[in-house]
């Protein structure tokens, strides 16, 4: 891309509508030797500032600088920063989220969101607590979050992150601005986010990359107590995250025509503390036991008073004794006085509890163990890039993204059986962009998106339950 333009009668000029890249400036006047800026980096939404001097033509026909400027905004009073694609590569991000850098800045603080929950009107395993994170104050649901200029914002959670995910590899840099965002950031009170994507060049460039965590992690407390207490080895939860992806891009007609793809898939296993409440052994054989008052003289002097299985026969007038009580059909046929041969059946399936944190410690005891909670998560991203003209000043591009998830959002009810609730994301979006830039003071930008944010819970039933 290239462009060319005459300064007005005090030296003053501007190129508008550039997209962000590194560039290179060159100044040529009659009777003065010819400037050349080189490594000119426009981030975005970043006005940049380059000031020239010239000298008069001697013995010096070219003046060559070649360090980098500082491009300070003197254009309005906007806080924040921008992040190019050396940035984005170097800093660590955890789970390779790029807006999660925005607790790096001053003014944001963030707190996460709370997973314990589930609820599928805010993206499913999220709460609806938008305090996760805010800026200067403001709440989450208040930052506004766009991808190549168009609308991001998650609109169920309204979460730091956008609705669509794209890799880290597939973006230029994006902008965070904290504070004094002018008219064309957007119409929210919080953080300003502004992602671009990649485009294609007149070089083939790309690259694959796979990152892989096992498990080195200490062990849950709880997880640890119950271990010990069953008389288990002491293991922590199992832990293993793995990122892999490849991004390529290139022309498709020299100067013209471009293309960019992009994927990263990831896949997590780690294991989360789970109590549950479970009958304890006692009711598991037919006892029964409850507080009574210490000052009755019926009262044990422990205070708990423990019913047997003839006891609680005797409480049914109807099957007082052994053959008055009989069931003629089922599993159990015969006689069987008291506890619900039935019910001691479905106790029986429980495990047998190892914790004091959950239930009455009487008849219900708790049950803790490392419950797996899978994600699959992918990432698609493509993207069209065409100049209409040369210089690049009419250009048009089309991206799609394309969300495909598979996550556990509930946890396992017991070991062995599958996640209570599967939650599946199908979010996906199309974005068209279309700048032209006619003179240095008229220019137009259209840009056109839409986004479909779909979230589906799914239980362990594969059919419809009918009562």
């Amino acid at each position: 891309m290239s462009r060319n333009l005459t300064t007005s009668a005090q030296g003053e000029y501007q190129f508008l509508e550039l997209p962000p890249a590194t560039y290179e400036l060159t100044v040529k006047a009659q009777g003065f030797a010819t400037v050349i800026e080189k490594s000119i980096q426009l981030l975005v939404r970043t006005p940049g500032t380059v000031n020239v001097t010239m000298q008069v033509a001697g013995g010096v026909q070219t003046v060559e600088v070649n360090a980098t400027p500082t491009l300070v905004n003197t254009d309005n009073a906007s806080m924040g920063h921008a992040f190019d694609t050396q940035q984005i590569q170097a800093l660590p991000f955890e789970g390779r989220e790029p807006t999660s850098i925005l607790t790096l800045q001053p003014g944001v603080t963030f707190t996460g969101n709370n997973l314990d929950k589930v609820n599928s009107t805010t993206a499913s395993g999220f709460d609806v607590d938008s305090r996760a994170g805010a800026v200067n104050g403001g709440r989450s649901d208040q930052t506004n979050v766009t991808l190549d200029g168009v609308d991001d914002n998650d609109q169920a959670a309204g979460r730091l992150q956008g609705s669509l995910r794209v890799p880290l590899d597939s973006l230029e840099e994006f902008r965070v601005t904290t504070a004094n965002s002018d008219a064309d950031s957007g119409r929210s009170s919080g953080g300003q986010i502004a992602l671009v994507t990649k485009s294609g060049t007149n070089h083939i460039h790309g690259g694959a990359y796979e990152y892989y965590r096992p498990t080195f992690a200490a062990n849950d407390w709880f997880i640890k107590a119950s271990q010990i207490s069953s008389g288990l080895a002491n293991r922590p939860p199992f832990l293993l995250r793995n990122t892999y992806g490849a991004f390529v891009g290139g022309p498709i007609k020299k100067d013209r025509l471009f293309f960019f793809l992009s994927f990263e898939g990831m896949r997590k296993r780690e294991d989360q503390s789970v109590i549950r409440t479970v009958p304890s052994d006692d009711l598991r054989n037919g006892y029964i036991n409850y507080p009574c008052d210490a000052t009755d003289a019926n009262c044990p002097t422990s205070g708990l008073e423990r019913l047997s299985p003839a006891q609680l026969a005797n409480l049914d007038p109807n099957c007082a004794s052994i053959g008055s009580c009989t069931y003629s059909s089922g599993a159990h046929i015969g006689s069987f006085p008291g506890a619900n041969p039935y019910v001691m059946d479905v106790f029986q399936q429980y495990p047998h509890g190892n914790s004091s944190s959950a239930g009455d410690g009487f008849n219900t005891v708790g049950y803790t163990f490392a419950a797996s909670a899978p994600e699959n998560l992918n990432m698609y991203v493509a993207k069209l890039d065409y100049n209409l003209t040369a210089s690049g000043s009419h250009r048009l591009f089309v991206r799609g993204v394309q969300d495909g998830d598979h996550n556990a959002a509930g946890p396992q009810q017991f070991p062995g059986q599958p996640s209570s609730v599967l939650e599946v994301v199908t979010s996906k979006g199309i974005t068209a962009g279309f700048t032209s830039t006619f003179s240095n003071s008229w220019i137009n930008n259209f840009r056109f998106g839409y986004i479909r944010q779909a979230y589906e819970d799914r239980g362990l039933q594969n059919q419809h339950f009918v009562h």
